[in-house]
């Protein structure tokens, strides 16, 4: 969409260049994820550290320490408890990939 805002929007070819633009970004993508061994592993790795960051730890953590006086314990054990599971979750996604990964090197 960035790119799609120079394109002036009294030009009547509007749309022909946003459908070529969007062509060229995925191909560029796809180049790009052919191109770099293990992108696929690489992806996985930093999908599982950064997912349950985002959706699980983080959003918690947040909201503790906003509402720092005000929480009652059992939305505390809660927020422990959901931060426990990301913390988890993201520790065997790390690992699987991981060891996903120095096993393709070492083949």
């Amino acid at each position: 969409m960035s790119l799609e805002e120079f394109i002036p929007p009294n030009h009547p070819k509007t749309h022909i260049y946003s459908i070529l633009i969007r062509t060229a970004l995925v191909i560029s993508t796809l180049l790009v994820g052919l191109s770099i061994p293990f992108f696929g592993l690489m992806m996985s790795l930093i999908g599982s550290l950064l997912t349950m960051l985002v959706t699980l730890i983080l959003p918690c953590a947040c909201y503790l320490s906003i509402l720092r006086g005000k929480v009652t314990f059992l939305q505390i054990t809660l927020c422990c408890i959901v931060i426990a599971v990301g913390v988890i979750a993201s520790a065997f996604g790390s690992y699987s990939s991981l060891k996903k990964i120095i096993e393709k090197l070492s083949a």
